[in-house]
């Protein structure tokens, strides 16, 4: 990996992370896309799908060496995510999901905190869900109401979380809650590690979603929840700051599940086109079909270098990082939405219909425009990072 800062940052893919892609897309193919149609059918938590990638070590890419992961760079664990959702976007997002719960202990836990938790992540023992989104606080998490209140040497957590990927099958969140109602808005909220066993929190509702049916989206109420002062991760009033840095560093995740989900439903596509005979030919032969082939391989390709980029200028710390992060969220999640419909648009009606996998990965990819900020947020992002760059 080379990398610079700014406008001189570049990335060319190193040999190990060549055979990790080619590794991860053989498993992928070989053992997840077989069972990725009955995830979704039987919208069941895919345990087998977890232990697999505790197995291999995939899970571990999200973490240093020092605590038993693997050190990848952010680029290498896009590189996993994104084949994964290739045949399952459900599966990519176990791994998604496993490094975004973790990274407020990553970015401001103690060396105790850390030491603590964080082997047992890597090592797929146990999983990790952030919670950040209410109810009235989705793209607007300063608004959220969970409150912890001071108690002894601790806390009390009062309040509900909504839509947290992975609830119900975490055994640990990273939970943001407000500390300070009387600070100035988002300065009065901190983030604590809490488990899912822990009196007073309950799994109030699954929802029935339209995609990635078989990754669990709970509303989890904390009712009197008693929190150590020990589980609080950096400082009081920090916790907006942590949860704004997590999401910079996950989006890209994101990112590469919608480049994965756009590569698989194009490559279902080409097959077909191929073998699909009307009018005496192939129909991948006939220009219009042609014409959307050729745009549905682009736009994935152009998602794909807009990801790399910005995993190599997030992970040098570039000045405009939180740019980059929204962009390739931005681009590839619109991608992955366009490509999947032209996708079931080539099959007709076979592309409507649940014996070929593109009609599930066109409801897949609608949630990239989604969740970790939708599209609209993404956009904000953008235009006012280039506001405030103006002298």
């Amino acid at each position: 990996m080379t990398s610079g800062v700014g406008a001189s940052a570049n990335y060319r893919l190193t040999e190990e992370q060549e055979l990790l892609r080619a590794t991860v897309r053989r498993l992928a193919e070989e053992r997840i896309a077989p069972r990725a149609a009955e995830i979704d059918r039987t919208e069941e938590f895919p345990w087998d799908v977890k232990a697999l990638l505790a197995e291999h070590e995939i899970l571990a890419l999200a973490y240093p060496s020092a605590y038993g992961g693997l050190g990848a760079e952010l680029l290498t664990l896009c590189l996993a995510i994104e084949e994964l959702s290739r045949v399952c976007a459900t599966s990519g997002l176990i791994l998604a999901v496993q490094a975004l719960g973790s990274l407020p202990l990553q970015l401001a836990g103690s060396e105790e905190q850390k030491a603590r938790w964080l082997p047992d992540l890597a090592a797929g023992r146990r999983l990790v869900a952030f919670a950040m989104t209410e109810p009235e606080a989705g793209s607007d998490p300063a608004a959220m109401r969970t409150r912890a209140h001071r108690e002894g040497g601790g806390y009390r957590l009062e309040g509900t979380k909504r839509f947290i990927s992975q609830g119900g099958v975490a055994d640990l969140y990273a939970v943001f809650a407000v500390t300070d109602p009387a600070a100035r808005r988002g300065r009065g909220i901190s983030c604590f590690m809490v488990d899912a066993d822990s009196a007073g929190l309950a799994v109030a509702r699954l929802e029935h979603k339209m995609g990635i049916r078989g990754s669990p989206t709970a509303e989890l109420v904390f009712d009197g929840v008693p929190v150590p002062a020990d589980r609080r991760v950096g400082a009081e009033g920090e916790g907006f700051r942590i949860g704004l840095r997590t999401l910079d560093r996950s989006r890209p995740g994101i990112a590469a599940q919608a480049v994965g989900i756009a590569q698989g439903a194009t490559d279902v596509a080409i097959r077909y086109a191929a073998e699909r005979v009307q009018f005496g030919r192939p129909i991948g032969e006939h220009q219009m079909v042609a014409a959307m082939l050729a745009d549905m391989a682009t736009r994935t390709e152009a998602a794909r270098q807009l990801l790399y980029r910005a995993c190599v200028e997030i992970e040098v710390g570039g000045a405009a990082a939180v740019r980059w992060a929204a962009m390739c969220k931005l681009f590839a999640g619109d991608t992955a939405m366009a490509v999947t419909t032209d996708a079931v648009q080539v099959l007709g009606g076979y592309g409507y219909v649940a014996d070929y996998p593109v009609e599930r990965m066109m409801r897949d990819a609608k949630v990239t425009q989604l969740y970790e900020g939708t599209q609209q947020i993404q956009r904000l992002v953008i235009a006012r990072e280039l506001l405030a760059r103006l002298p």
